[in-house]
């Protein structure tokens, strides 16, 4: 079904799922975690202007948030992402097929994970960005393993900062989403969700109702009451940027003194 086909409803239907309002607590298995993601990236996403890319954007999610005009989603060539029709752009994975220093922003969320030559990702992420762009970076650092047999990293914040660093971006800023109580309720919602779906959706709709949908009320109420530990947490949020060249410069030759 492509983009222009898609229903009203079905379009209001998939925003609940990447970008909840309280509404969705009750029928969404993911709603701390794509909750989280939102609250934490969104100011960042509102001040993305100029021509900004978005790599792995699948149905483009986020779009809405993004008050750009030339908003540009790549993806991976493959049949099912082509009937979706969301993206602009195809690749194979490797070189994103533009010209370097062309976006004066990037959004990457929830992909990194799925990408075996990370290290290689982040050299053509900075590539195409130019010189004083933003990356606007998100992946797990608490969740299951998903879209297998393609799930091949958990990073922490320690980690995450020293690969971006390495692939000389400046590291802006760096959030931890649900660094509480949700964390655990969302682990559990989780899996339940996971040992419980079927291709009978009455079942599922009654599971999501009754049992799903109170455990996130439940998530809710625990991360009131118990405090934040910035040590577990759902998923890393990082606000990166390229440096302008005098400043590269000026970096490289500190690392070379000191």
């Amino acid at each position: 079904m492509s983009a222009a086909q898609i229903s009203p409803w079905r379009k209001w239907w998939w925003r609940q799922q990447f970008t909840p309002d309280l509404g969705a607590v009750l029928v969404n298995p993911f709603f701390f975690a794509r909750r989280g993601l939102v609250r934490e990236m969104c100011d960042w996403l509102g001040a993305m202007q100029g021509d900004v890319l978005d790599v792995g954007c699948g149905r483009k999610p986020y779009r809405h948030l993004v008050p750009s005009s030339n908003y540009v989603g790549v993806d991976l060539d493959t049949a099912e992402l082509r009937e979706i029709g969301a993206a602009d752009i195809f690749y194979d994975g490797g070189n994103i097929p533009v010209t370097a220093k062309s976006f004066d922003s990037v959004l990457c969320s929830q992909v990194f994970e799925h990408v075996f030559t990370p290290t290689e990702f982040l050299t053509e992420i900075y590539r195409v960005l130019r010189p004083g762009g933003k990356l606007v970076l998100t992946t797990p650092f608490v969740w299951d393993e998903h879209s297998q047999p393609y799930d091949f990293g958990r990073y922490s914040s320690f980690g995450l900062r020293h690969m971006l660093e390495a692939s000389g971006f400046e590291v802006l800023h760096l959030r931890k989403s649900c660094a509480d109580g949700r964390t655990l309720v969302q682990l559990g919602t989780g899996y339940l969700y996971k040992i419980s779906r079927s291709r009978f959706r009455p079942l599922n709709w009654l599971i999501q109702l009754l049992l799903i949908g109170p455990l996130n009320i439940l998530g809710g109420i625990l991360a009131w009451l118990l405090p934040r530990n910035a040590d577990l947490y759902l998923d890393n949020v990082v606000l990166a940027r390229r440096p302008l060249p005098n400043e590269a410069a000026a970096s490289l030759s500190a690392s070379t003194t000191s």
